[in-house]
């Protein structure tokens, strides 16, 4: 799996255009997410910490490369709800992506 370890500094401007405030790096973790047995995300995801937005203090990002291009797609989850950990967040995001996918073939 593809994994991306570019500047944080990309994440962080995902993180800050998605839901505005101020996002500060505060580590990473790797994740490996598998369904029926095979994996279908593996990656570091980052977590920053998240000032100015109004009902999360947390949020999730990583970037992933977009098939048959040499663009990256940037995710940026933030940690409320059901979204507890890293691994609740690429769980989210596939979910989400599922669900569009399945919307737009019908």
């Amino acid at each position: 799996m593809d994994t991306f370890n570019g500047p944080l500094a990309a994440l962080q401007e995902a993180v800050e255009g998605v839901y505005g405030g101020t996002a500060a790096y505060r580590g990473s973790e790797h994740v490996q997410e598998a369904f029926e047995g095979k994996t279908v995300w593996e990656g570091d995801v980052y977590l920053f910490a998240l000032s100015g937005h109004p009902t999360a203090s947390t949020c999730y990002a990583w970037s992933s490369p977009v098939e048959g291009s040499h663009r990256r797609r940037f995710f940026a989850v933030l940690h409320e709800g059901p979204v507890k950990s890293a691994h609740d967040a690429v769980r989210a995001s596939i979910v989400q992506a599922y669900r569009e996918e399945t919307k737009d073939a019908h």
